[in-house]
C-alpha cells in the first residue's frame, strides 16, 4: 500500500510538472505569435510591470516601457518580429521558471533566455534577453566588423 501511495504521488507530480511547462511554453510561444501578427497588447500583456529586454545591440537593455515605446512603431505597421522558437529547455523552481531557446530570425541563428515568476496567479515574463549566435573560430572576423 504504501508502494502504491509513492507510485500515485510521483505520478501526480511528474503532471503537474508537465502541465506547467506546457502552459509555459504556449505562453512564451504565443508571446513570440503575437509579435509576429503584430498584436501589441497581448504582446505587452504578457509581461511584468518590471519586465527586462536585453537586445542584440549594446545598447539595448529597455524595461517594460522603454521597450513598449521602442516596439509600438514596428507593432503599427501591421508586423513586429517573426521569430520561430525551438529547442527550449525550462528549470521550474515554485513561482520561477527561466528557459532558454533557439530562435530562427531574420537574422539567422539566435538565442533567447528568459525568465517566468508566477505573480498573483498568473505567469508573467519578467525578463528576456535575445542574442546573436556566432561561430567560435568566427570570433576574430566579428571582432573586425564591430571595430
Amino acid at each position: 500500500m504504501k508502494k502504491l501511495f509513492v507510485l500515485s504521488t510521483l505520478i501526480c507530480l511528474s503532471f503537474t510538472s508537465t502541465n506547467v511547462e506546457e502552459k509555459l511554453n504556449t505562453l512564451v510561444n504565443n508571446w513570440h505569435k503575437s509579435a509576429s501578427n503584430a498584436n501589441f497588447s497581448e504582446y505587452f500583456n504578457s509581461m511584468s510591470d518590471d519586465f527586462i529586454f536585453l537586445g542584440t545591440a549594446p545598447n539595448e537593455r529597455w524595461n517594460k516601457t522603454e521597450f513598449a515605446s521602442f516596439s509600438k512603431p514596428y507593432f503599427d505597421k501591421g508586423k513586429a518580429w517573426d521569430f520561430k522558437p525551438s529547442n527550449r529547455k525550462w528549470t521550474i523552481k515554485k513561482n520561477i521558471a527561466w528557459f532558454d531557446e533557439d530562435l530562427d530570425t531574420w537574422m539567422k541563428g539566435c538565442r533567447g533566455s528568459g525568465i517566468l515568476e508566477k505573480q498573483k496567479g498568473e505567469w508573467k515574463l519578467v525578463y528576456y534577453n535575445l542574442t546573436v549566435l556566432i561561430e567560435n573560430e568566427k570570433i576574430k572576423e566579428f571582432i573586425k566588423l564591430r571595430e
